[in-house]
């Protein structure tokens, strides 16, 4: 059984929140503020003070008032509100481009993935949530330290069990597998493409996130040339709608172009 204060513990959803919980509070504006629950702690916020103890023991979605007044709802994060309102050092994956990304690599309970640009953990924890063990390979310890301090935090502690982050290049090779997949978010990931034979299981799929056309140009090139098969490119752009009593239109700003997701699928020998 995960950790009790897991944020995606399906038996926990609907429990009281409890002391060392994260949780958001949505002001009148529906923005976020990230709380750690602490008794008799206090968090300002530009609405005024909220006070942990009114929020310990309460059922989420409830409605709290600040020291000024105003109205907050208290929930517990989905993984894209986490992801949005953890710490970080690099930038993270979009949640609107992870969602794709478990879908066009298939990701599933039980696979072994290789994840190489760890980051601060977006990609590794929603790769957790679907049920992955996760290898991943960083050249910075204090992005490896935060990602795991991330994974940890927000997905319980049995989440670590199937996670492990490597202080190495990858540039320089892939050790272990074989692999189910491999997900890339790197400057040069075409680089990585000659370690893989061997390494990713056959009919295994190879995935990165590229943020140029002269990358993805360059990775499509290398792909073809070692006979990778079924390879697809795609970005994902999303936009919200504006609703109020008076209006119901789209809303004037949206998450255009953040990168472009490649994958393919490694061929048999020959």
């Amino acid at each position: 059984m995960s950790d009790r204060n897991s944020l995606f513990v399906e038996t926990a959803t609907a429990a009281p929140f409890s002391a060392g919980e994260r949780v958001l509070a949505f002001d009148e504006r529906n923005r976020a503020q990230l709380l750690v629950l602490s008794a008799g702690a206090k968090t300002s916020t530009h609405y005024g003070a909220l006070n942990h103890d009114e929020i310990i023991g309460a059922p989420p979605g409830s409605k709290i008032r600040s020291s000024k007044e105003r109205t907050f709802v208290v929930a517990r994060p989905t993984l894209a509100e986490a992801i949005e309102a953890m710490p970080r050092g690099a930038q993270v994956i979009y949640p609107k481009d992870l969602g794709q990304i478990l879908m066009a690599a298939d990701i599933r309970p039980g696979q072994r993935v290789l994840e190489s640009g760890v980051g601060s953990g977006a990609l590794s924890m929603a790769l957790l949530n679907a049920g992955a063990n996760v290898i991943g390979y960083e050249l910075r310890e204090d992005f490896a330290n935060r990602a795991r301090n991330n994974v940890g935090g927000y997905l319980g502690s049995t989440a670590l069990e199937r996670y492990a982050v490597e202080l190495r290049d990858v540039y320089e090779g892939v050790d272990g597998g074989p692999y189910d997949r491999v997900l890339l978010d790197l400057p040069e990931p075409w680089r990585v493409l000659d370690h893989l034979r061997g390494r990713l299981s056959v009919g295994g799929i190879v995935l990165a996130y590229q943020t140029s056309v002269g990358q993805l140009e360059q990775l499509r090139a290398r792909l073809r040339e070692l006979g990778f098969v079924l390879p697809r490119t795609v970005e994902v752009l999303t936009r919200g709608w504006y609703h109020s009593v008076q209006a119901l239109r789209p809303e004037h700003s949206m998450v255009g172009h953040t990168g472009f997701l490649t994958w393919a699928r490694m061929p048999p020998e020959g």
